[in-house]
Protein backbone atom coordinates (compact mmCIF):
# COMPACT_ATOMS: atom_id res chain seq x y z
CA UNK A 1 0.00 0.00 0.00
CA UNK A 2 2.36 1.99 0.88
CA UNK A 3 4.72 1.53 -2.22
CA UNK A 4 1.57 2.13 -4.38
CA UNK A 5 0.87 5.63 -2.95
CA UNK A 6 5.11 6.35 -3.11
CA UNK A 7 4.51 5.31 -6.85
CA UNK A 8 1.91 7.80 -7.52
CA UNK A 9 3.25 10.74 -5.72
CA UNK A 10 6.42 10.28 -7.94
CA UNK A 11 4.47 10.33 -10.95
CA UNK A 12 2.35 13.35 -10.34
CA UNK A 13 5.94 14.90 -9.36
CA UNK A 14 7.67 13.66 -12.46
CA UNK A 15 4.19 15.27 -14.81
CA UNK A 16 4.67 18.87 -12.53
CA UNK A 17 8.16 18.99 -13.02
CA UNK A 18 7.96 18.39 -16.82
CA UNK A 19 5.07 20.74 -17.27
CA UNK A 20 6.78 23.86 -15.05
CA UNK A 21 9.78 22.87 -17.38
CA UNK A 22 7.73 23.45 -20.51
CA UNK A 23 5.97 26.66 -19.04
CA UNK A 24 9.48 28.40 -18.37
CA UNK A 25 11.05 27.39 -21.88
CA UNK A 26 8.12 29.44 -23.26
CA UNK A 27 8.52 32.35 -21.19
CA UNK A 28 12.08 32.53 -22.37
CA UNK A 29 13.13 35.40 -24.76
CA UNK A 30 15.28 33.99 -27.88
CA UNK A 31 15.49 30.88 -29.98
CA UNK A 32 18.24 28.04 -31.84
CA UNK A 33 18.86 28.80 -35.11
CA UNK A 34 20.07 26.08 -37.60
CA UNK A 35 21.74 26.84 -40.97
CA UNK A 36 21.79 23.89 -43.03
CA UNK A 37 22.37 23.56 -46.94
CA UNK A 38 22.06 27.54 -47.49
CA UNK A 39 19.00 27.22 -45.27
CA UNK A 40 17.93 28.84 -42.33
CA UNK A 41 16.30 27.65 -39.42
CA UNK A 42 14.59 29.54 -36.68
CA UNK A 43 12.90 27.56 -33.28
CA UNK A 44 11.74 28.14 -30.32
CA UNK A 45 13.68 26.80 -26.75
CA UNK A 46 10.61 24.58 -26.36
CA UNK A 47 10.84 23.79 -30.08
CA UNK A 48 14.63 22.83 -30.23
CA UNK A 49 13.99 20.81 -26.72
CA UNK A 50 11.38 18.86 -28.31
CA UNK A 51 13.39 18.43 -31.62
CA UNK A 52 16.57 16.47 -29.57
CA UNK A 53 14.52 14.74 -27.59
CA UNK A 54 12.81 13.51 -31.51
CA UNK A 55 16.17 12.73 -32.82
CA UNK A 56 17.43 10.67 -29.96
CA UNK A 57 14.44 8.25 -30.58
CA UNK A 58 15.20 8.42 -34.25
CA UNK A 59 19.25 7.42 -33.25
CA UNK A 60 18.00 4.52 -31.31
CA UNK A 61 14.97 3.32 -33.66
CA UNK A 62 17.83 3.89 -36.35
CA UNK A 63 20.80 1.49 -34.35
CA UNK A 64 17.71 -0.80 -33.38
CA UNK A 65 17.12 -1.47 -37.52
CA UNK A 66 20.96 -1.14 -38.23
CA UNK A 67 20.67 -4.38 -35.88
CA UNK A 68 17.84 -6.78 -37.62
CA UNK A 69 19.66 -5.47 -40.99
CA UNK A 70 22.44 -7.05 -39.68
CA UNK A 71 20.91 -10.23 -38.54
CA UNK A 72 18.98 -10.10 -41.98
CA UNK A 73 22.18 -10.41 -44.08
CA UNK A 74 23.53 -13.08 -41.34
CA UNK A 75 20.10 -14.99 -41.79
CA UNK A 76 20.86 -14.70 -46.01
CA UNK A 77 24.62 -16.01 -45.52
CA UNK A 78 22.88 -19.09 -43.72
CA UNK A 79 23.14 -18.37 -40.16
CA UNK A 80 19.34 -19.44 -39.73
CA UNK A 81 19.40 -18.23 -35.97
CA UNK A 82 20.28 -14.95 -36.26
CA UNK A 83 16.66 -13.53 -36.66
CA UNK A 84 15.73 -15.64 -33.60
CA UNK A 85 18.27 -14.75 -31.66
CA UNK A 86 17.28 -10.66 -32.30
CA UNK A 87 13.95 -11.01 -31.39
CA UNK A 88 15.09 -13.39 -28.45
CA UNK A 89 17.16 -11.14 -26.55
CA UNK A 90 14.19 -9.20 -25.02
CA UNK A 91 12.64 -12.36 -24.17
CA UNK A 92 15.88 -13.89 -22.52
CA UNK A 93 16.29 -10.50 -20.49
CA UNK A 94 12.43 -11.50 -19.12
CA UNK A 95 13.02 -14.82 -18.59
CA UNK A 96 16.15 -14.58 -16.73
CA UNK A 97 14.69 -12.21 -14.12
CA UNK A 98 11.52 -14.13 -13.64
CA UNK A 99 13.73 -16.82 -12.67
CA UNK A 100 16.39 -14.72 -10.18
CA UNK A 101 13.30 -13.71 -8.65
CA UNK A 102 11.83 -16.94 -8.37
CA UNK A 103 14.88 -18.12 -6.90
CA UNK A 104 14.92 -15.37 -4.23
CA UNK A 105 11.70 -16.43 -3.47
CA UNK A 106 12.03 -20.03 -3.33
CA UNK A 107 14.71 -19.09 -0.75
CA UNK A 108 12.30 -16.62 1.08
CA UNK A 109 9.81 -19.80 1.65
CA UNK A 110 7.23 -17.97 -0.53
CA UNK A 111 5.75 -20.94 -2.86
CA UNK A 112 3.21 -19.48 -4.35
CA UNK A 113 5.59 -16.13 -5.46
CA UNK A 114 8.32 -18.89 -6.77
CA UNK A 115 5.74 -20.86 -8.90
CA UNK A 116 4.13 -17.81 -10.44
CA UNK A 117 7.71 -16.65 -11.29
CA UNK A 118 9.05 -20.31 -12.57
CA UNK A 119 5.52 -20.62 -14.63
CA UNK A 120 7.03 -16.95 -16.17
CA UNK A 121 10.57 -17.91 -16.67
CA UNK A 122 9.24 -20.69 -18.56
CA UNK A 123 7.60 -19.05 -20.51
CA UNK A 124 10.01 -16.86 -21.89
CA UNK A 125 13.14 -19.36 -21.92
CA UNK A 126 11.44 -22.49 -22.59
CA UNK A 127 14.04 -24.25 -20.31
CA UNK A 128 12.11 -26.71 -18.08
CA UNK A 129 15.22 -28.29 -16.59
CA UNK A 130 15.23 -25.11 -14.56
CA UNK A 131 11.99 -23.72 -14.40
CA UNK A 132 10.66 -27.37 -13.27
CA UNK A 133 13.27 -27.69 -10.76
CA UNK A 134 12.12 -24.15 -9.09
CA UNK A 135 8.25 -25.56 -9.51
CA UNK A 136 9.00 -28.80 -7.75
CA UNK A 137 10.76 -27.57 -4.90
CA UNK A 138 7.81 -24.47 -4.63
CA UNK A 139 5.02 -27.02 -4.49
CA UNK A 140 6.82 -28.73 -1.44
CA UNK A 141 7.15 -25.78 0.04
CA UNK A 142 3.29 -24.90 -0.11
CA UNK A 143 2.73 -28.81 0.32
CA UNK A 144 1.01 -29.66 -2.19
CA UNK A 145 3.03 -32.79 -3.12
CA UNK A 146 1.05 -34.42 -5.86
CA UNK A 147 2.47 -31.12 -7.97
CA UNK A 148 6.28 -32.06 -6.73
CA UNK A 149 5.53 -35.40 -7.91
CA UNK A 150 4.42 -34.66 -11.29
CA UNK A 151 6.80 -31.97 -12.00
CA UNK A 152 9.78 -34.47 -10.78
CA UNK A 153 8.08 -36.94 -12.85
CA UNK A 154 9.00 -34.70 -15.94
CA UNK A 155 12.48 -34.00 -14.58
CA UNK A 156 13.45 -38.03 -15.35
CA UNK A 157 13.08 -36.80 -19.24
CA UNK A 158 16.04 -35.28 -19.44
CA UNK A 159 19.34 -36.78 -18.67
CA UNK A 160 20.70 -33.83 -17.19
CA UNK A 161 18.16 -33.70 -14.45
CA UNK A 162 17.12 -37.37 -14.50
CA UNK A 163 18.97 -37.55 -11.30
CA UNK A 164 17.57 -34.65 -9.41
CA UNK A 165 14.17 -36.29 -10.32
CA UNK A 166 14.71 -39.40 -9.22
CA UNK A 167 16.49 -37.65 -5.70
CA UNK A 168 12.78 -35.46 -5.57
CA UNK A 169 10.72 -38.63 -6.47
CA UNK A 170 12.86 -40.52 -3.51
CA UNK A 171 12.43 -38.18 -0.98
CA UNK A 172 8.66 -37.86 -1.15
CA UNK A 173 7.92 -42.01 -0.77
CA UNK A 174 10.60 -41.42 2.48
CA UNK A 175 8.18 -38.53 3.56
CA UNK A 176 4.71 -40.77 2.52
CA UNK A 177 6.57 -43.87 4.24
CA UNK A 178 7.07 -45.88 1.36
CA UNK A 179 10.04 -47.26 1.80
CA UNK A 180 10.04 -49.82 -0.59
CA UNK A 181 9.50 -47.79 -3.51
CA UNK A 182 12.03 -45.23 -1.84
CA UNK A 183 14.52 -48.24 -1.81
CA UNK A 184 14.32 -48.89 -5.62
CA UNK A 185 14.68 -45.12 -5.90
CA UNK A 186 17.29 -45.06 -4.07
CA UNK A 187 18.88 -48.19 -5.81
CA UNK A 188 18.85 -45.85 -9.08
CA UNK A 189 19.88 -42.59 -7.88
CA UNK A 190 22.93 -44.87 -6.21
CA UNK A 191 23.25 -45.84 -9.75
CA UNK A 192 23.51 -42.34 -11.28
CA UNK A 193 25.46 -40.66 -9.33
CA UNK A 194 27.63 -43.62 -6.61
CA UNK A 195 29.46 -40.51 -5.23
CA UNK A 196 26.46 -38.21 -4.02
CA UNK A 197 26.97 -38.87 0.51
CA UNK A 198 23.01 -38.37 0.45
CA UNK A 199 22.37 -40.90 -1.70
CA UNK A 200 24.69 -43.52 0.13
CA UNK A 201 23.73 -42.62 3.70
CA UNK A 202 19.59 -43.08 2.82
CA UNK A 203 20.27 -46.63 0.39
CA UNK A 204 22.46 -47.85 3.22
CA UNK A 205 19.65 -47.03 5.58
CA UNK A 206 17.05 -48.53 3.38
CA UNK A 207 18.80 -51.47 2.58
CA UNK A 208 19.09 -51.91 6.86
CA UNK A 209 15.92 -51.73 7.59
CA UNK A 210 14.72 -53.80 4.77
CA UNK A 211 17.46 -56.81 5.90
CA UNK A 212 19.38 -56.45 2.91
CA UNK A 213 22.78 -57.31 4.71
CA UNK A 214 24.11 -58.06 1.06
CA UNK A 215 23.27 -54.98 -0.52
CA UNK A 216 24.16 -53.19 2.52
CA UNK A 217 27.70 -53.80 2.52
CA UNK A 218 27.95 -52.98 -1.21
CA UNK A 219 27.14 -49.44 -0.51
CA UNK A 220 28.94 -49.51 2.83
CA UNK A 221 31.97 -50.50 0.59
CA UNK A 222 31.22 -47.75 -2.10
CA UNK A 223 31.35 -45.34 0.64
CA UNK A 224 35.28 -46.56 2.04
CA UNK A 225 35.78 -46.25 -1.55
CA UNK A 226 34.91 -42.52 -2.61
CA UNK A 227 35.88 -41.37 0.17
CA UNK A 228 32.58 -41.25 2.48
CA UNK A 229 33.58 -42.93 5.29
CA UNK A 230 37.33 -43.76 7.77
CA UNK A 231 38.74 -47.03 6.91
CA UNK A 232 38.17 -48.20 10.46
CA UNK A 233 34.72 -46.84 10.82
CA UNK A 234 34.11 -48.48 7.86
CA UNK A 235 35.31 -51.83 9.22
CA UNK A 236 33.28 -51.82 12.41
CA UNK A 237 30.62 -51.45 10.06
CA UNK A 238 31.09 -53.82 7.95
CA UNK A 239 31.39 -56.11 10.97
CA UNK A 240 28.29 -55.00 12.34
CA UNK A 241 26.78 -55.96 8.86
CA UNK A 242 28.63 -59.28 8.49
CA UNK A 243 26.76 -60.15 11.83
CA UNK A 244 23.15 -58.80 11.08
CA UNK A 245 24.07 -61.05 7.68
CA UNK A 246 25.08 -64.17 9.78
CA UNK A 247 22.23 -64.26 12.33
CA UNK A 248 19.95 -63.90 9.16
CA UNK A 249 21.56 -66.81 7.76
CA UNK A 250 21.47 -68.79 11.05
CA UNK A 251 17.85 -68.53 11.13
CA UNK A 252 17.27 -69.97 7.65
CA UNK A 253 18.84 -72.76 9.16
CA UNK A 254 22.37 -72.51 7.18
CA UNK A 255 24.96 -73.49 9.36
CA UNK A 256 27.36 -73.37 7.60
CA UNK A 257 27.26 -70.63 5.60
CA UNK A 258 26.24 -68.63 8.92
CA UNK A 259 29.30 -69.90 10.84
CA UNK A 260 31.56 -68.45 8.34
CA UNK A 261 30.08 -65.12 8.10
CA UNK A 262 30.05 -64.89 12.01
CA UNK A 263 34.19 -65.82 12.44
CA UNK A 264 34.59 -63.29 9.58
CA UNK A 265 32.59 -60.34 11.10
CA UNK A 266 34.53 -61.13 14.89
CA UNK A 267 37.59 -61.38 13.20
CA UNK A 268 36.82 -57.56 11.55
CA UNK A 269 35.73 -56.34 15.23
CA UNK A 270 36.42 -58.47 18.29
CA UNK A 271 34.94 -56.60 20.35
CA UNK A 272 31.60 -56.20 18.96
CA UNK A 273 30.00 -58.88 21.31
CA UNK A 274 27.43 -59.99 19.64
CA UNK A 275 29.66 -61.27 16.65
CA UNK A 276 31.87 -62.94 19.11
CA UNK A 277 28.75 -64.64 20.88
CA UNK A 278 27.62 -66.33 17.26
CA UNK A 279 31.03 -66.63 16.26
CA UNK A 280 32.17 -68.99 19.50
CA UNK A 281 28.65 -70.31 19.00
CA UNK A 282 29.30 -71.83 15.45
CA UNK A 283 32.88 -73.32 16.63
CA UNK A 284 30.98 -74.53 19.82
CA UNK A 285 28.14 -76.46 16.97
CA UNK A 286 31.56 -77.60 15.07
CA UNK A 287 32.96 -79.25 18.84
CA UNK A 288 35.92 -77.18 17.77
CA UNK A 289 35.90 -75.95 22.13
CA UNK A 290 39.58 -74.32 21.73
CA UNK A 291 38.56 -71.92 18.82
CA UNK A 292 35.78 -71.05 20.79
CA UNK A 293 37.55 -70.54 24.22
CA UNK A 294 40.37 -68.37 22.52
CA UNK A 295 37.55 -66.48 20.68
CA UNK A 296 35.92 -65.65 23.95
CA UNK A 297 38.77 -64.76 25.88
CA UNK A 298 39.95 -62.19 23.19
CA UNK A 299 36.64 -60.94 23.08
CA UNK A 300 36.49 -60.57 26.86
CA UNK A 301 40.21 -59.03 26.93
CA UNK A 302 38.60 -56.08 24.76
CA UNK A 303 35.18 -55.81 26.58
CA UNK A 304 33.88 -57.83 29.67
CA UNK A 305 30.18 -58.52 28.58
CA UNK A 306 27.79 -61.19 30.84
CA UNK A 307 26.60 -62.75 27.22
CA UNK A 308 30.04 -64.25 26.77
CA UNK A 309 30.24 -65.38 30.17
CA UNK A 310 26.90 -67.50 28.76
CA UNK A 311 28.66 -68.99 25.74
CA UNK A 312 32.35 -69.47 28.20
CA UNK A 313 29.74 -71.59 30.46
CA UNK A 314 28.27 -72.81 26.75
CA UNK A 315 31.96 -74.61 26.08
CA UNK A 316 31.43 -77.42 29.22
CA UNK A 317 27.69 -77.28 30.40
CA UNK A 318 28.19 -80.34 32.66
CA UNK A 319 31.26 -79.23 34.22
CA UNK A 320 30.73 -78.97 38.21
CA UNK A 321 30.37 -75.48 40.07
CA UNK A 322 33.42 -76.07 41.34
CA UNK A 323 34.78 -76.88 37.93
CA UNK A 324 33.72 -74.20 36.45
CA UNK A 325 35.43 -71.94 38.85
CA UNK A 326 38.65 -73.61 37.99
CA UNK A 327 37.85 -72.94 34.12
CA UNK A 328 36.84 -69.21 34.37
CA UNK A 329 39.80 -68.10 36.27
CA UNK A 330 41.48 -68.09 32.32
CA UNK A 331 38.78 -65.44 31.63
CA UNK A 332 38.66 -63.91 35.43
CA UNK A 333 42.66 -63.18 34.91
CA UNK A 334 41.81 -60.33 32.43
CA UNK A 335 40.51 -56.77 33.24
CA UNK A 336 40.24 -58.40 37.20
CA UNK A 337 39.09 -54.87 38.62
CA UNK A 338 35.85 -54.78 36.11
CA UNK A 339 32.45 -54.51 37.26
CA UNK A 340 31.00 -57.65 34.96
CA UNK A 341 34.27 -59.42 36.68
CA UNK A 342 33.37 -59.18 39.68
CA UNK A 343 30.15 -59.77 39.43
CA UNK A 344 30.97 -63.33 37.61
CA UNK A 345 33.70 -64.41 40.04
CA UNK A 346 30.81 -63.88 42.64
CA UNK A 347 27.82 -65.90 40.78
CA UNK A 348 30.64 -68.40 40.13
CA UNK A 349 31.23 -68.74 43.91
CA UNK A 350 27.34 -68.71 44.82
CA UNK A 351 27.28 -71.77 42.33
CA UNK A 352 29.84 -73.19 44.55
CA UNK A 353 28.44 -72.56 47.56
CA UNK A 354 31.52 -70.71 48.51
CA UNK A 355 29.80 -67.37 50.05
CA UNK A 356 32.26 -65.75 51.47
CA UNK A 357 34.82 -65.54 48.59
CA UNK A 358 31.75 -64.26 46.98
CA UNK A 359 31.39 -61.56 49.60
CA UNK A 360 34.63 -60.71 48.81
CA UNK A 361 34.19 -60.91 44.84
CA UNK A 362 31.80 -58.42 45.24
CA UNK A 363 33.54 -56.15 47.03
CA UNK A 364 31.84 -52.38 47.24
CA UNK A 365 29.37 -52.82 44.67
CA UNK A 366 26.52 -52.59 46.69
CA UNK A 367 27.77 -49.40 47.88
CA UNK A 368 29.32 -47.79 44.55
CA UNK A 369 26.97 -49.34 41.82
CA UNK A 370 23.80 -50.53 43.53
CA UNK A 371 21.60 -52.28 40.61
CA UNK A 372 19.50 -54.40 40.23
CA UNK A 373 21.98 -57.33 39.39
CA UNK A 374 23.90 -56.32 42.81
CA UNK A 375 21.51 -56.24 45.12
CA UNK A 376 19.90 -59.47 43.90
CA UNK A 377 23.28 -61.29 44.52
CA UNK A 378 23.73 -59.38 47.90
CA UNK A 379 20.18 -61.11 48.85
CA UNK A 380 21.11 -64.86 47.69
CA UNK A 381 24.69 -64.23 49.60
CA UNK A 382 22.87 -63.43 52.73
CA UNK A 383 20.90 -66.36 52.25
CA UNK A 384 23.50 -68.35 51.66
CA UNK A 385 25.49 -67.72 54.98
CA UNK A 386 22.29 -68.40 56.50
CA UNK A 387 21.10 -64.36 57.66
CA UNK A 388 17.75 -63.37 58.79
CA UNK A 389 14.96 -63.54 56.55
CA UNK A 390 14.34 -59.55 57.20
CA UNK A 391 18.27 -58.78 55.82
CA UNK A 392 17.30 -60.82 52.69
CA UNK A 393 13.94 -59.11 52.25
CA UNK A 394 15.29 -55.68 52.73
CA UNK A 395 18.15 -56.63 49.57
CA UNK A 396 15.29 -57.73 47.88
CA UNK A 397 13.40 -54.45 48.24
CA UNK A 398 16.62 -52.33 47.36
CA UNK A 399 16.64 -54.61 44.03
CA UNK A 400 13.51 -53.95 43.23
CA UNK A 401 13.70 -49.92 43.35
CA UNK A 402 17.38 -50.11 42.11
CA UNK A 403 18.63 -49.37 38.24
CA UNK A 404 18.51 -51.77 36.07
CA UNK A 405 21.96 -51.47 35.31
CA UNK A 406 23.91 -52.40 31.94
CA UNK A 407 21.48 -52.85 28.63
CA UNK A 408 22.14 -51.79 25.00
CA UNK A 409 21.01 -48.06 24.69
CA UNK A 410 21.19 -46.18 21.56
CA UNK A 411 23.47 -43.41 21.75
CA UNK A 412 20.98 -41.03 19.82
CA UNK A 413 17.76 -41.22 21.38
CA UNK A 414 18.69 -43.35 24.30
CA UNK A 415 15.89 -46.14 23.79
CA UNK A 416 16.79 -49.64 25.36
CA UNK A 417 16.78 -52.80 23.89
CA UNK A 418 16.24 -56.46 25.20
CA UNK A 419 18.84 -57.74 22.57
CA UNK A 420 21.47 -56.15 20.67
CA UNK A 421 20.32 -54.82 16.78
CA UNK A 422 21.93 -53.30 13.91
CA UNK A 423 19.97 -50.69 13.73
CA UNK A 424 17.61 -48.73 16.77
CA UNK A 425 14.35 -50.32 16.70
CA UNK A 426 13.25 -46.39 18.22
CA UNK A 427 14.62 -43.83 15.95
CA UNK A 428 16.40 -46.54 13.01
CA UNK A 429 19.76 -44.93 13.85
CA UNK A 430 22.50 -47.71 12.39
CA UNK A 431 25.34 -48.85 14.44
CA UNK A 432 24.13 -46.81 17.43
CA UNK A 433 23.43 -49.26 20.49
CA UNK A 434 26.47 -49.74 23.18
CA UNK A 435 26.53 -51.59 26.07
CA UNK A 436 26.12 -49.22 28.91
CA UNK A 437 23.72 -48.01 31.85
CA UNK A 438 21.31 -46.11 30.48
CA UNK A 439 20.01 -42.17 32.07
CA UNK A 440 18.84 -42.71 35.20
CA UNK A 441 15.34 -41.32 35.74
CA UNK A 442 12.61 -41.29 38.83
CA UNK A 443 10.75 -44.07 39.16
CA UNK A 444 7.51 -43.72 40.60
CA UNK A 445 5.08 -45.65 42.01
CA UNK A 446 1.62 -46.34 43.72
CA UNK A 447 3.21 -47.97 47.02
CA UNK A 448 6.22 -46.14 46.96
CA UNK A 449 9.62 -48.21 46.51
CA UNK A 450 11.14 -46.02 48.96
CA UNK A 451 9.22 -47.52 51.82
CA UNK A 452 9.81 -51.04 51.21
CA UNK A 453 12.91 -50.99 53.38
CA UNK A 454 11.28 -49.75 56.33
CA UNK A 455 8.48 -52.51 55.53
CA UNK A 456 10.86 -55.42 55.85
CA UNK A 457 13.78 -54.31 57.64
CA UNK A 458 16.92 -52.77 56.46
CA UNK A 459 19.71 -54.41 54.47
CA UNK A 460 23.03 -54.29 56.90
CA UNK A 461 26.02 -53.15 55.21
CA UNK A 462 27.89 -55.50 52.93
CA UNK A 463 30.74 -55.97 56.18
CA UNK A 464 28.24 -56.42 58.75
CA UNK A 465 25.36 -59.03 57.74
CA UNK A 466 24.02 -60.94 60.68
CA UNK A 467 20.63 -60.82 62.39
CA UNK A 468 18.21 -63.59 63.93
CA UNK A 469 16.29 -65.74 61.49
CA UNK A 470 12.40 -65.13 61.55
CA UNK A 471 10.19 -68.33 61.73
CA UNK A 472 6.62 -68.91 61.46
CA UNK A 473 3.75 -68.35 58.80
CA UNK A 474 3.83 -64.88 59.04
CA UNK A 475 7.63 -64.18 58.24
CA UNK A 476 7.11 -66.94 55.29
CA UNK A 477 4.14 -65.46 53.80
CA UNK A 478 5.65 -61.97 53.84
CA UNK A 479 8.97 -63.25 52.17
CA UNK A 480 6.75 -64.92 49.76
CA UNK A 481 4.99 -61.72 48.73
CA UNK A 482 8.79 -59.75 48.29
CA UNK A 483 9.70 -62.52 46.08
CA UNK A 484 6.38 -62.82 44.68
CA UNK A 485 7.09 -58.33 43.86
CA UNK A 486 10.64 -59.05 42.68
CA UNK A 487 9.65 -61.68 40.21
CA UNK A 488 6.64 -59.68 38.77
CA UNK A 489 8.93 -56.40 38.42
CA UNK A 490 11.82 -57.91 36.62
CA UNK A 491 9.09 -60.16 34.12
CA UNK A 492 7.49 -56.20 33.26
CA UNK A 493 11.29 -55.05 32.39
CA UNK A 494 12.50 -58.51 31.39
CA UNK A 495 12.72 -57.30 27.89
CA UNK A 496 15.06 -54.84 28.80
CA UNK A 497 17.52 -56.56 31.42
CA UNK A 498 18.50 -60.05 29.86
CA UNK A 499 21.64 -60.53 32.19
CA UNK A 500 22.61 -63.98 31.02
CA UNK A 501 24.15 -66.13 34.52
CA UNK A 502 27.03 -68.86 33.13
CA UNK A 503 26.21 -70.72 36.10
Amino acid sequence: MLWSITKIVVFVALIAAAAYGAIMLLELDGGVRIEMAGQEYNLTLLTAVIAVILMVIAVWLGLKVLAFLVALLKFINGDETAISRYFDKNRQEKGYKALSDGIVALASGEGDVAMAKAAKADKYLKKPALTNLITAQAAEIKGDHKKAEEVYKKLLKNEKTRFVGVRGLMQQKLESGDTQTALKLAETAFALKPKHAEVQDTLLNLQAKSEDWSGARGTLKAKLKYGALPRDVHKRRDAVLALSEARGVWDDGHDIAARETAIEANKMSPDLVPAAVLAARSYIAQGSKRNATRLIVKAWNAQPHPDLAAVFAEIEPEETPAARVKRFAKLLKYHADHREAKLLSAELQIAAEDFPAARRAMGDLAESEPDTRVLTLMAAIERGEGADDAVVRAWLARALAAPRGPQWVCDSCQHIHADWVPSCENCESFDTLSWRAPPVSATTSPVGFEMLPLLVGAAPSTEDASGNEEEGAEAEIEDAEVLDAADGNEDASGDQDKQPNPT
